[in-house]
């Protein structure tokens, strides 16, 4: 009589087929022009970090799931975007055995320890990082001018450094934006920032391809818009009073908003879906406490930039968000306390 069965079911229901390897592969396309314009700017040293960065962590996802018995995981792209992300955060000059550590790190200490995809309570890219730049703090720290004229012949002499030997960090070495700010008061352009005409980690610099990127995946429904909108309207307005209260002390917001590894983080890493809340209410308390921590650590911390911590320190508040904000069941009355 029937021709169909009619499936009943709980939520979640799935009504695209949308799958994991589906929306990371659309990750990996909206960060191929930041990347091609990392190359771009920083020639043949940023490439090599870029793709050591990636095959590390591809290479160390494939081991630990042989190791454990489990079929890789390689295919579903989650170590692509976590070794790609790394590489664009690091120094265009980083060594490349420093830079395959850091890979290896991501994913075993940020992703495989907590379970695999899904599980992971930081975002792995930045597990790697924050170890670097614990255990080589200079090096994390030393930057290479952009557009410099032989980029595309000659490799800096840091990159190739044996493994555990000193760098050798040759050639002409600049300041970041922020750093220029925090130690200097030096305030760069805002269309330098915007276009990343600057010195910076490799694809940290230019802020509009960024948020090409990011509009990219939300158009496509593959990332939450209120997690980067909420970090970046916090900084804009935070960094706006301050501005108003003393510009001869404070930067502007726009400055604060292109500068330094804010939009990559925003839109790249703070919307990771394990590692950011799932209630409306709750992404809104996690980007403004962000939004807030990045500005701070900017301003009165003793390290120029903070988005890097304020992400991680998101991540661990994360869950707990989760537990204070649950939505009322239909049906049902909120509990008075």
């Amino acid at each position: 009589m029937f021709s169909k069965t009619l499936n009943i079911s709980t939520s979640p229901h799935i009504r695209k087929g949308l799958t994991t390897d589906v929306i990371m592969m659309n990750v990996v396309f909206a960060l191929i022009p930041v990347a091609l314009f990392a190359v771009y700017s920083f020639g043949l040293n940023a490439l090599l970090v870029i793709v050591t960065a990636i095959a590390a962590c591809v290479i160390t996802e494939h081991v630990l799931c042989k190791w454990s018995n489990k079929e890789t995981t390689i295919g579903d792209w989650s170590a692509v975007i976590t070794g790609l992300l790394l590489g664009l955060t690091l120094p265009p000059i980083f060594p490349l055995w420093m830079t395959f550590l850091g890979g290896v790190l991501a994913i075993a200490l940020g992703k495989f320890i907590f379970g695999g995809l899904g599980f992971n309570l930081f975002n792995p890219a930045l597990v790697g990082r924050a170890i670097l730049q614990a255990a080589f703090p200079i090096a994390i720290t030393t930057w290479s001018p952009a557009f410099v004229q032989n980029r595309f012949t000659e490799l800096a002499a840091s990159i190739t450094t044996f493994p555990f030997a000193e760098p050798n960090f040759d050639g002409f070495t600049g300041a970041t934006p922020l750093s220029a700010f925090k130690f200097d008061h030096v305030v760069a352009s805002s269309s330098d920032l915007a276009l990343g005409l600057i010195s910076g980690s490799t694809g940290e610099t230019c802020a509009v391809l960024i948020l090409l990127g990011g509009i990219y995946l939300i158009i496509r429904k593959m990332m939450n818009w209120r997690i980067p909108a909420t970090i970046l309207l916090t900084v804009a307005v935070f960094s706006g009073i301050l501005y108003l209260i003393d510009p001869q002390t404070y930067p502007s917001p726009v400055f604060m908003l292109f500068s330094g590894g804010l939009m990559l983080g925003a839109v790249f890493m703070a919307s990771d879906m394990v590692g950011s809340p799932i209630t409306s209410k709750g992404i809104v308390i996690y980007g403004v406490f962000i939004g807030v921590l990045v500005v701070v650590i900017r301003i009165w911390g003793g390290l120029p930039e903070g988005v890097m911590y304020a992400i991680l320190l998101g991540n661990a508040l994360s869950p707990q968000i989760d537990k204070l904000i649950k939505p009322r069941v239909y049906g049902t009355k909120q509990k008075s306390s």
